[in-house]
This record gives structure tokens, C-alpha cells and sequence, in this order.
């Protein structure tokens, strides 16, 4: 068995009830790279995608400027950066290149203006063909791509780029600056590279822009074990309900089945001494007293920088069933916590689902049930964000940007807050 990855499984409730109709358990799984042998960083093949169209102009496009020059100053010798600017055309600023001359390429950054309109394709494309350079199994390539705006009348090439970058293996993150981006484009671009660590961010702020960059690219510096898959091995009458993941980010990974009992979910990346915590929600059925092994998660994973692929670990999901009414309660806080904190996102998910399906009954009620599961974990403001947009429904107003744009992405982030500034 490997040991440079730590798996460890632990239950909401270690006892369950005997001889009862099908209970629901939930089992957290820590999947996380602990070894000596890793490497402390990994070297990137890193690309920026950036809108210089004319809404940019001022604060954000400076804040863009100083953000991406900090996160150069950040960069190894060794690390591959390209950036690409994009408005209703797209441009080359720095060609895939080792970030050695730092001083040569914050020259460059410095020279973004902003002008025209928005294609974001073009950049999307341009910033590919700058990847595809240094692609190779050694590196870690991530997209970071930034708009504050709609692209126009290019959404589906757009989409055709994000696919190209899942079969590259590349996540995507995508982020959206203030209030007038498309979050439906965005998730779904990020979305098609969900099971290799993909995802989408709101930027409420450009002096924001730094915190966010910075959080991206130490992701992907800490990168050592790749290409990871969970497998469940499931016991008779063991069904699973959910899989999400709560770390680093909040997302229902889904999971696909490979056989009877077996079902397989994508983790993509993981970090050293970070990881990722896997979330499953499991129906399972009438058992007698004793103990019994419902399930058995394996993690399959890449180690491309000594040569190995398919390492394997695994850990058995154990569980007492006993006839004891009072052990049954027992609950572990932590798991429960994230139970919590996943619910409050997929409540949120769903409400505005509805919302924008204009079923705005079940949406204000999906929005409320959201704010008490977020003041039950301790978060009032967002709690409060919630029922205002509510109340907004409730009174026959729209939802607005903002607050939809924060529930969306801000209970994404409840397990791993950014610091607030």
C-alpha cells in the first residue's frame, strides 16, 4: 500500500440502529497527499485569460494589473507563465514562457489598457494554444481566466473550448468581477472541468482580484498527486444518495457507477497536506446487531513526478448496529457541520433554480430554509442576504445581482472562507 496519501473515513454516527427500516448515514473521507517523498511544489504551465474591454477601465483594470504583477513575483524560475488579453479581439501579451525574467513580464502586464468590446472566446482559444506548449505530465496547467462582462454572441464556442480543456485535463477557473458577468456561462464553462478541480468565483471588488489570484495559484503550487478517483465498494443493501465534495470548495461531484455495488467519483488534483473531503450520503437498509463493513473507499492516484500511476489506498466504512436508543444519537459535530454546510449550498442551488424558472413560491421557501441552515453554522450576514432576496420575491421584485452572485459562490466557500478584506 502507498503511503504518501492519508485516507481516513469517519461517520456522522458511529452506531446505528438495529433491525429499523433503511437509515441514512453520512461518511466523510479525507483523501490527503502527507508523505516525505512529495515534492514541496509543483511546477506550473500556468495561463492567464484576461478582459481588457472597455468596461475594465479604471480601478479594475489597475487592480488587474497590480494583482497579476504580485502573483508573478510569487512564480519559481521553473514555472511556465503565458497571458493572453482579450476585448472583442484577442492578443498575446506574454507567450508561454519560464518565469525568470520577473521583471521583463510585470514590464508587459503593466502595458494592459482597456479597450472594445467582449469575445471571450478568442482569448479562450489564443490561451489554449499557449498551454498545449508545455503540457506535459510533470507540470501542473490551469486556465485562470477573469471578465467582468457578458460575451456576445460566442457563448457556445466558448463552451466547445471548455470541453477541449477538460479532455486536455486542465481545470478551468474561471472568475466573474463585479455585477454584470453571465454566472450561468461561467458555472458552466468551470463546470465541464468540475472533476479535475474546475470551478467559478465572484469577485465583488477589483482590490479583490489579488486574494483571489493568489488563493488560485497556491492551489496549483501545492498540487503533488494527480489524476485521483474514489471508489466505492459497497456492501449489500448499501446505496449511495449524494457525493459532494467540501474541500477545498463545496460541490456535488455526483458519481458514476461501474458495477453492481461499485461506483466511481472523479477527484482530479490533490494538494499536499490539504487534500480534498468527500461528503457521500448512503441509504442504508435494515441491519441485525453487530458490526458490519457497509462499504470500502479506495482512492486510485498519479504520482507523475517518480514515474507511478494507479496508487492505491484504502480504508474500510465500518458501523456498529446496536439496539441502544440513546448511542444511536450520538453524532460526530464535525460531520455534521459539513452536512450542514453542504445542505445550506444545495438549498441555495435549488432557489435560485427555481428562481430563474420563475417559480418563485418554492424559491422564497428554498431561500429561507437556506438562511436557517446558515444561521444555525453561524453565518448571519449570509443568512441575512438570504431573506432579504426573499423578501425581494416575496414583494414581486426581482433578485438582484449581487446578492444572487454572493449565495451562489459564497456558500460554496463555507468550508474554506477567504480572509475578508
Amino acid at each position: 500500500m502507498a503511503d504518501e496519501v492519508k485516507l481516513a473515513v469517519t461517520l456522522a454516527r458511529a452506531k446505528m440502529l438495529a433491525n429499523a427500516a433503511p437509515q441514512v448515514q453520512y461518511a466523510l473521507i479525507e483523501v490527503i497527499p502527507v508523505g516525505e517523498g512529495l515534492p514541496e511544489a509543483a511546477p506550473l504551465n500556468l495561463c492567464f485569460v484576461l478582459d481588457r474591454s472597455g468596461s475594465m477601465a479604471g480601478e479594475k483594470i489597475e487592480n488587474l494589473r497590480k494583482a497579476v504583477q504580485l502573483v508573478i513575483d510569487q512564480l519559481d524560475p521553473t514555472d511556465i507563465v503565458s497571458i493572453v488579453i482579450f476585448d472583442d479581439r484577442a492578443d498575446v501579451l506574454v507567450p508561454a514562457t519560464p518565469a525568470t525574467d520577473k521583471n521583463a513580464l510585470k514590464a508587459k502586464v503593466n502595458s494592459i489598457t482597456d479597450r472594445g468590446g467582449t469575445e471571450m472566446s478568442k482569448g479562450m482559444q489564443l490561451g489554449i494554444q499557449e498551454l498545449q506548449k508545455h503540457l506535459t505530465p510533470d507540470r501542473v496547467s490551469r486556465m485562470v481566466l477573469l471578465t467582468d462582462g457578458q460575451t456576445y454572441g460566442d457563448e457556445d464556442e466558448c463552451q466547445k473550448l471548455a470541453n477541449q480543456l477538460k479532455e486536455m485535463g486542465i481545470p478551468l477557473y474561471a472568475f466573474g468581477l463585479g455585477e454584470d458577468w453571465n454566472e450561468d456561462l461561467l458555472d458552466a464553462l468551470a463546470n465541464a472541468t468540475k472533476s479535475l478541480g474546475g470551478f467559478s468565483e465572484f469577485i465583488e471588488r477589483p482590490e479583490q482580484i489579488l486574494q483571489h489570484f493568489q488563493f488560485a495559484v497556491r492551489s496549483a503550487k501545492r498540487v503533488v498527486a494527480r489524476n485521483a478517483y474514489l471508489t466505492l465498494k459497497l456492501a449489500q443493501g448499501i446505496a449511495p444518495r449524494q457525493v459532494w465534495r467540501v474541500l477545498p470548495l463545496i460541490a456535488n461531484l455526483g458519481y458514476q457507477p461501474i458495477s453492481d455495488r461499485d461506483v466511481q467519483v472523479p477527484l482530479g488534483d490533490l494538494e499536499r497536506d490539504e487534500g480534498q473531503a468527500i461528503l457521500v450520503e448512503l441509504s442504508v437498509a435494515t441491519k441485525p446487531k453487530g458490526t458490519f463493513r457497509i462499504a470500502q473507499a479506495e482512492v486510485t492516484y498519479d504520482l507523475p513526478h517518480e514515474n507511478r500511476y494507479g496508487e492505491k489506498v484504502k480504508a474500510d466504512i465500518i458501523v456498529e448496529f446496536t439496539d441502544d436508543q440513546q448511542a444511536v444519537q450520538q453524532v460526530n459535530p464535525r460531520v455534521m457541520n459539513l452536512v450542514e454546510k453542504a445542505t445550506a449550498f444545495k438549498l441555495q442551488t435549488r432557489a435560485l433554480e427555481a428562481a430563474k424558472a420563475g417559480d418563485y413560491g418554492t424559491a422564497t421557501r428554498l431561500l429561507r430554509q437556506s438562511a436557517t441552515r446558515l444561521l444555525n453554522i453561524g453565518e448571519q450576514e449570509l443568512a441575512t442576504v438570504a431573506l432579504e432576496e426573499a423578501k425581494r420575491l416575496e414583494q414581486g421584485q426581482q433578485m438582484t445581482s449581487t446578492g444572487t452572485k454572493r449565495l451562489r459562490y459564497e456558500t460554496q466557500r463555507l468550508t474554506r472562507p477567504l480572509p475578508k478584506q
